[in-house]
């Protein structure tokens, strides 16, 4: 008889507890877009009062007029959304050492105070709309998420090499440890501003997929010290996602015959390069993705850029790739001054 009652318990515990958060909150993530999207618009015919594009510079989903009690409320939201990530984080420093499956207390507590903040975000955008766009221009907010996925590539250099399966060997193991130390507060800032940066507007399909990705990169924040937090699968599908919403957000912008091909071959060319070799593909495996992704630049790109897709081939990893040693570099010089 106690063998039979065992057995049930031992069934009902076969699960990881980090796996179903990470299925839940895609759920969650996917959602609460939606409800961005039945609740955009409500927000149209204030929108057709926005000011005109006035340059590089401007961000046209702001208010023609920013209001004290919109700045209070989004810059507001931001630091109490940050200081409470920050604080778990710091908590979980100095009370977790191991990774595990078990979601313990305060991934709990990150996983509520982001969809609490979804919440008020969302009212926040139905009462007084603005969010930190108010305060400063967007490249500050994409030059951070750059600088993020930098970061990444740096931190992986070891385990997946940085060009085709080669570590870059001036990032020093020094430098990587410091950076997987502290990444979580650095990750926290840029993506919890990327977060409180826009609207919740259902107004363009960019808007859309960038509020999807951060949702899914808040739910990775979330879980940190748990198995699935550092899954090769789970965060390359991460890294790389950002070639689908740059291409969204271009298109958006410009048009199907503008300059979202930078963004996607730019992307891609780093996974090919890079980010694929930590997926433990077999050779052939790699030569059918670079095939692909070498089809594509000849069929898709120069149907639509002409020779300037050899300039969309190289912008965005030159960019990656140079801050790489840049940030490596500052990362160690850094450390030299506070060890002395």
């Amino acid at each position: 008889m106690a063998t039979v009652s065992e057995k049930p318990d031992k069934q009902i515990k076969n699960y990881r507890e980090d796996v179903r958060a990470l299925w839940f909150g895609i759920l969650f993530s996917f959602i609460f877009t939606g409800l961005i999207w039945l609740t955009g618009g409500y927000l149209r015919d204030l929108e057709s009062t926005f000011l005109p594009d006035q340059g590089v510079d401007w961000y046209y989903w702001k208010m023609p007029e920013p209001t004290l009690l919109g700045g209070i409320l989004a810059w507001g939201f931001f630091l109490v959304h940050l200081g409470i990530i920050w604080y778990l984080i710091y908590y979980a420093q100095t009370k977790q050492r191991k990774y595990s499956t078990n979601l313990q207390k305060f991934n709990i507590i990150a996983l509520i105070t982001n969809a609490v903040f979804s919440f008020l975000h969302l009212f926040r955008t139905h009462t007084t709309y603005d969010g930190l766009a108010m305060s400063y221009a967007p490249q500050i907010s994409q030059a951070a998420v750059v600088i993020m996925l930098v970061m990444i590539l740096i931190m992986e250099n070891k385990r997946r090499g940085m060009f085709f399966g080669k570590p870059a060997p001036t990032i020093t193991s020094e430098v990587v440890r410091a950076m997987r130390k502290y990444h979580g507060y650095f990750f926290a800032l840029f993506i919890i501003q990327a977060f409180h940066f826009n609207p919740m507007t259902s107004a363009t399909a960019g808007h859309m997929m960038g509020f999807l990705y951060t949702f899914l990169l808040m739910l990775q924040g979330s879980l940190f010290y748990n198995n699935i937090h550092r899954d090769k699968y789970w965060t390359t599908f991460m890294e790389a996602a950002v070639l689908i919403h740059g291409s969204i957000v271009a298109i958006n912008q410009d048009g199907i015959s503008g300059f979202w091909p930078m963004f996607f071959f730019g992307f891609a060319g780093i996974f090919v390069v890079t980010q694929m070799h930590g997926l433990g593909l077999s050779v052939k495996s790699r030569w059918i993705i670079m095939g692909i992704y070498s089809s594509l630049v000849v069929v898709v790109g120069f149907s639509f850029r002409g020779l300037e897709v050899l300039r969309d081939l190289i912008a965005i990893p030159i960019i990656d790739y140079s801050l790489i040693f840049v940030i490596s570099w500052f990362t160690w010089l850094i450390m030299k001054v506070i060890s002395r």
